[in-house]
């Protein structure tokens, strides 16, 4: 755990299940309802710092967060993304992206290309809560 970052000492958005491991975040992007986070709860920079058994792990709750995305939100596509050049602290980005949304095809930090379009509802919103609480590893 580093004082210094943000994932360390923050959740880094709403809390819908975590274990000893790792939790999985819902996101508040504007434009982006059902955006979501995989966070490791240990402070390491790099996906090739963990060990192999750790690294399956975690990309296994990383396809669990995208099962569910895609079941309740039917995204036109799910992007996956770990950059880390902000937040050195390793976490995935599982993100749905749909036709109508400000920035498709290109990638959500890129200029908006059109305004926002509510493609999710409250209830989907609710169904992807609701899985993701559920989710076991």
């Amino acid at each position: 755990m580093s004082s210094e970052c943000v994932l360390c000492v923050e959740n880094g958005g709403e809390v819908l299940w975590q274990d000893d491991f790792c939790r999985v975040v819902l996101v508040d992007e504007a434009g982006y309802p059902g955006f979501c986070r995989v966070i490791l709860k240990q402070h390491t920079a790099e996906f090739s710092d963990l060990n192999a058994a750790d690294r399956n792990r975690l990309m296994q709750l990383v396809f669990a967060v995208e099962s569910a995305i895609r079941s309740t939100l039917q995204p036109d596509k799910v992007n996956l993304a770990s950059l880390g050049n902000m937040v050195p602290h390793l976490h995935w980005h599982v993100i749905p992206r749909f036709k109508e949304d400000r920035h498709f095809p290109a990638p959500i930090w890129a200029e908006a290309a059109r305004p926002d379009a509510d493609k999710v509802s409250a209830k989907q919103l609710l169904a992807l809560r609701i899985a993701l609480q559920a989710l076991t590893q």
